[in-house]
């Protein structure tokens, strides 16, 4: 088959316009879009607008009840039966603190080494001034428009998990029609591959609250005859897991669909970071869950395809310097289970709830913080494989396919809801350091997953 001499054209292109991209990107970040603290969420919706705007698209702020507004943008191509891209991205990003790890101002794009460093320049704001980038490189080339109709969807609530997406996806559903849809983000692995995902663990978020007395008692006179709500709240969360790490709440397993033969096929196909994983973490074999027997695919298998229940935070009592003899009169865990397909953190919600009741602490406070449910994508669905196809002709190397990751998003609402497949050429690389101080891209793989990306969209007519 003869290359296609526009792909040699959107190279030049993106290449030749990256830095005034650059200067759109620096302007985003600029803006401190923190969800978590509810900060400059509708002025960066407006700015994502006016970007769509300049790269030649419609664009609106949708409102959402109680939740910063949808950033939405379209655009129509001359030829009305084209095909349909729909993007999903976000445009808040996670807290810059602890601030004296930056080594330069989190909300200001700084330039060194030949990387770019910001909070959201990777996650998720460089995503979306890369896809714009690409559609401006297509126009480029041909003749002004593009081949297929386009939607942008950047929503303003997806590091703080999405809980306004189900209202808004339910509510514009016909707006959202499309038959593929580009992720919010991806890149390369630790190999320097392109690498594809075609599926997100879900997850279901709490709060345990437990309180006993009215305050805090002197533990020398309280001790043997006052309730303490730190061994409360231990012997709740005993039954919720074994010593064997399997989560105790009846049914919980029954829906967890395990990794099939494809999937195993994709994971061994993988580069295996078990050792590195090791050492960063100071383990032997033996102290990995599950022992010696947690190596090779089967580490793979489990960091993904496993149902999980982790508690990520206690308080309870006296935590400072010292000793207080008190009995505590309040306790506190945050705690997440990451799910698989087919699992519903609605009832995982309701299971738990029901559980600490039937074994005698339903005076436990859960608060339900929110959820996303797992997603899948057939990693063989003809979007998904040309997308691999395409990245030999940007990286010399076709990309490899994820069959899920064990992070969470709300992806199912695109994948199941509107049934679309999805895929997700970006910009990252694995120092990305994503919520962390010092996050940043590498100005080589902006340009390689820009043009990753326009030569899929390019070529969408290869699909039958």
């Amino acid at each position: 088959m003869p290359t296609d001499p526009r792909l040699a054209q959107i190279d030049t292109y993106i290449a030749e316009h990256r830095d005034t991209a650059l200067t759109d990107l620096a302007e985003l970040c600029a803006i401190p879009s923190v969800s978590a603290k509810k900060q400059s969420l509708e002025p960066c919706a407006e700015f994502v607008c006016s970007l769509y705007q300049k790269a030649g698209l419609t664009a609106r702020t949708i409102p959402i009840p109680n939740a910063p507004p949808i950033a939405f943008g379209e655009y129509r191509s001359p030829n009305p039966d084209a095909k349909t891209v729909l993007f999903y991205n976000h445009y808040d990003v996670q807290p810059a603190e602890p601030l004296e790890l930056w080594d330069s101002d989190p909300f200001t794009l700084t330039f060194r080494d030949e990387k770019a460093f910001a909070r959201g320049v990777g996650d998720d704001k460089g995503h979306i001034v890369s896809r714009l980038l690409a559609l401006n490189a297509i126009r480029a080339v041909n003749g002004g428009e593009l081949p297929f109709h386009v939607k942008f969807v950047s929503e303003g609530e997806e590091e703080v998990g999405s809980p306004h997406i189900a209202s808004f996806m339910e509510a514009e559903r016909d707006t959202l029609q499309a038959d593929y849809c580009i992720w919010e983000e991806g890149g390369v692995n630790e190999e320097g591959a392109p690498y594809l995902y075609c599926g997100m663990r879900g997850i279901a978020y709490f709060e345990l609250h437990v309180k006993t007395i009215a305050y805090d008692a002197h533990s020398g006179f309280g001790g043997s005859i006052l309730p303490n709500a730190a061994w409360r709240l231990v012997w709740a969360l005993s039954k919720l897991k074994d010593s064997n790490e399997r989560i105790l709440i009846p049914g919980h397993y029954d829906k967890a669909k395990p990794a099939s033969a494809r999937d195993i096929e994709l994971l061994a196909a993988l580069p295996n970071d078990y050792e590195e994983t090791r050492e960063q973490f100071g383990l032997s074999e033996a102290e990995f869950l599950g022992g010696s027997a947690t190596t090779g695919v089967e580490y793979l298998r489990r960091s993904v395809f496993e149902p999980t229940l982790t508690v990520c935070g206690l308080d309870s009592g006296w935590q400072g310097t010292g000793a207080k003899t008190v009995l505590p009169s309040e306790a506190h865990a945050k705690m997440d289970f990451r799910l698989v397909p087919d699992q519903d953190p609605e009832e995982v919600y309701q299971s738990l709830k029901a559980w600490l009741q039937q074994e005698g602490f339903g005076d436990i406070e859960v608060r339900y913080l929110g959820g996303q449910r797992p997603a899948r994508v057939d990693p063989d669905h003809p979007f998904v494989q040309l997308a691999a196809d395409v990245a030999q002709e940007v990286y010399g190397r076709r990309a490899v396919i994820t069959p899920i990751v064990g992070g969470s998003g709300p992806m199912w609402w695109f994948s199941n809801f509107l049934g679309l497949p999805i895929t997700a050429p970006g910009i990252e690389y694995p120092g990305v350091r994503a919520h962390a101080p010092n996050e940043n891209i590498r100005l080589a793989d902006f340009n390689l997953g820009t043009s990753h990306l326009a030569h899929l969209l390019i070529q969408l007519d290869r699909i039958a």
